[in-house]
């Protein structure tokens, strides 16, 4: 059976802030909705007739993503200590290129961002990482798109110590969900190379936070 919209826990969310941060609502027309194979509520492409606690009308379109999580993989290589990131490469709808992105999904109904993160890093490149040893980067969502969408952003990163060999087995390997949609190919390569390869402002903004966060000046430097 299909979730209605109402329903759905991203739109109650994004509801609920909209009217907890003053906004009046007098009404939100549906324009298209996609559900996953269990019939809920991936995203919708809304029309919002809405006024602000300024009494200004709110820009109307809201493309209604909710909650996601984005994950820095870095591999350290035992004896060189060099860092390795583990990217995986598709084709995107922005501009129909192969990118190169950190794994990341979106939480749906789930409550528990650090899960979502692990099971995602899990389907899309077979690495099986325990919850607790991903390392949370932002208590609160960041919002990437502010103008157009409630797509709201958690960030987490894991250090993972191999040998070389072991590094480079993850390369180039067939992952994600093709009842998703995804077609998804690992990529492994040196930080450096890999913060080059990322478009996507997330991913960038990423690399820094967890450069930041581990103190490695150095590499931050180079990129």
């Amino acid at each position: 059976m299909s979730e209605k919209l109402v329903d759905s826990h991203k739109y109650n969310l994004w509801k609920g802030n909209l009217e907890k941060n003053g906004l009046d609502i007098h009404g939100i027309e549906e324009v298209y909705s996609r559900r996953n194979g269990n019939g809920e509520i991936l995203f919708s492409l809304l029309m919002t007739d809405a006024t602000t606690p300024e009494g200004d009308k709110i820009p109307p379109i809201c493309f209604l993503k909710g909650e996601v999580v984005c994950v820095l993989i870095c591999f350290i290589e035992k004896e060189t200590r060099e860092k390795f990131l583990l990217l995986v490469r598709q084709r995107r709808i922005c501009d129909g290129s192969l990118t190169y992105e950190h794994p990341a999904g979106m939480l749906d109904s789930e409550s528990d961002a650090a899960s979502v993160a692990a099971r995602e890093v899990f389907e899309e490149t077979g690495i099986s990482i325990p919850k607790e040893e991903l390392v949370e980067l932002n208590k609160d969502p960041f919002f990437p798109s502010t103008g157009t969408s409630d797509e709201a952003m958690y960030l987490f990163y894991s250090e993972i110590e191999l040998t070389s060999e072991q590094i480079a087995s993850y390369h180039n390997q067939t992952q994600g969900l093709i009842s998703d949609h995804e077609f998804i190919t690992t990529h492994v390569v040196p930080f450096t190379e890999g913060h080059k390869l990322i478009t996507n402002v997330n991913g960038i903004l990423l690399d820094y936070m967890y450069l930041k966060h581990v103190e490695d000046w150095e590499l931050m430097k180079k990129i």
